[in-house]
């Protein structure tokens, strides 16, 4: 398939280093890293790493870790301080099961709270997942944020109305299969009533890429916009 693109590109066929280098890209496209990607990782490895450094297995392990986590571009919510209108701004997550909104939810109230000094305010509409709003209670009460629990689209609604005093109003929601499109609909009717400013999909770092592709598709015509 990689020689097959890259001809279609008109480029020619890359030789993947010898050795232990050749190792690791075998590693990275076996896990669905794109060969493009791979490829330049290892192409700048070979030439910044001396010979001998080419043959220490460790050593290329951590560098290459380095640099692929150098290629991830991440946001620091304190560098957002002076970007969050001080009228109240409603964040939604949505996303998969398991991929950790709950927890995130937590960490981003925190953040906003005894980082930036914001007035943030927590509503859950989690109630199907054991022991998830007493999950999230916990972490109010540490915080010392308000929480509000939901079962309803119009429960939502009256809910962000009355926490409308806060800076951020951060929303914790039931995970949902990407493939379950009953329970996506439900959801819809939900996010409509919280009418968000914002709404991220949260995903899994260690997912592959057809994985993400097919919780893009579903999850973003919900109104998502991170």
């Amino acid at each position: 398939q990689m020689v097959s693109m890259l001809l279609d590109q008109g480029k020619p066929s890359p030789s993947p280093a010898a050795g232990t280098l050749a190792q690791f890209y075998t590693n990275l496209v076996d896990q669905d890293v794109e060969p493009d990607i791979a490829q330049e990782l290892i192409d700048g490895l070979r030439m910044d790493l001396t010979g001998r450094q080419q043959c220490d297995g460790e050593l290329l392990r951590t560098e290459l870790c380095n640099r692929i986590a150098a290629r991830i571009k991440t946001v620091d919510p304190s560098e957002q301080a002076d970007t969050i209108p001080r009228q109240c701004r409603v964040v939604v997550l949505i996303g998969p099961t398991g991929v950790g909104k709950t927890t995130t939810i937590a960490k981003l109230a925190a953040n906003f709270k005894l980082r930036q000094g914001l007035r943030v305010g927590m509503i859950t509409i989690d109630t199907y997942r054991v022991a998830a709003v007493d999950q999230l209670q916990t972490y109010a009460e540490i915080v010392e944020v308000p929480l509000r629990t939901v079962l309803s689209p119009t429960e939502l609604r009256q809910a962000v109305y009355a926490l409308r005093g806060m800076d951020v109003v951060l929303i914790d929601t039931t995970g949902r299969s990407q493939n379950d499109l009953l329970r996506l609909s439900q959801l819809r009717s939900f996010l409509d009533a919280a009418d968000a400013d914002e709404v991220h999909v949260v995903v899994s770092a260690a997912a592959n890429p057809r994985c993400l592709r097919g919780i893009l598709e579903r999850f973003a015509p919900l109104g998502a916009n991170r």
